[in-house]
């Protein structure tokens, strides 16, 4: 990477900024995302390396900005892992998984209080990840500090006072409200979805994946009956959908 950025270098790459590299970055983890649900270790291994390279590339802008090193970055989450696990490098003692993580944020909120933050336990959240995602690690930080419900009951109510409060909007027409009330409405799914221990994301990247297969057959099914796009019936296009509903719960893919 110095070779690429030098005066000899690839010109595209000496282009470059913190800023136009944002992109990447987020295309690379999604790209991460999809070899592992493939299950081909292969472009598992490539895509990482992809990855890899955003953070050889970040590294290396810094670097000739006096800022630090790729070594730095590897020597600071050394250090962090050390520092958060004191129950394996040092003597400290937790029973479980669930008390790793009690005792990981409270060392985080620890180091961010002496580096002058630390006033909220919901700090270090990054604005730029996906609201679904954002709101269930939020939910999930103010649970580590006693605000959350005992059960999956109470989140369950909960998220069934905010559809009211939707049906509610809806019925008056007012838009902003609906759009206030479809954020509740949503934000109190992530809570529901969050205590019964299916990340929300991932049950939505499912579904998606559902909805993509089955939509599909229904395409093909249109086309096989020689019925060409908008001229189907709703009535024609539920048959096909409810078809491939039929598959699916038969472990056989929609065709």
């Amino acid at each position: 990477m110095s070779r690429l950025r030098g005066p000899d270098g690839c010109p595209w790459d000496r282009e470059q900024t913190l800023s136009s590299l944002r992109p990447y970055v987020l295309e690379e983890t999604y790209e991460v995302l999809e070899a592992i649900d493939a299950g081909d270790p292969r472009e598992h291994c490539e895509e990482l390396g992809d990855l890899l390279l955003q953070i050889v590339f970040q590294a290396q802008l810094a670097g000739e900005a006096g800022q630090f090193s790729f070594a730095d970055v590897a020597e600071a989450i050394s250090d962090k892992l050390v520092s958060r696990h004191p129950h394996v490098f040092g003597t400290a003692q937790v029973k479980d998984a669930e008390g790793v993580l009690k005792q990981w944020a409270a060392l985080k909120r620890r180091e961010k209080t002496a580096k002058g933050g630390g006033r909220s336990a919901l700090e270090g959240v990054p604005r730029e990840m996906p609201a679904l995602a954002r709101a269930e690690r939020l939910t999930e930080k103010a649970s580590r500090v006693g605000f959350d419900w005992p059960d999956p009951a109470g989140a369950r109510a909960k998220l069934r006072e905010e559809l009211a409060e939707l049906d509610a909007a809806i019925e008056s027409g007012d838009r902003a409200e609906i759009e206030h009330e479809l954020g509740d409405a949503l934000f109190a799914l992530v809570n529901v979805a969050r205590k019964l221990g299916h990340p929300p994301e991932e049950a939505l990247r499912a579904s998606v994946g559902r909805f993509i297969d089955r939509f599909e057959h229904v395409e093909r099914g249109l086309e096989r009956a020689g019925i060409p796009h908008g001229a189907a019936t709703l009535e024609q296009m539920d048959g096909l959908w409810e078809e491939a509903k039929s598959l699916s719960r038969q472990n056989k893919k929609p065709r």
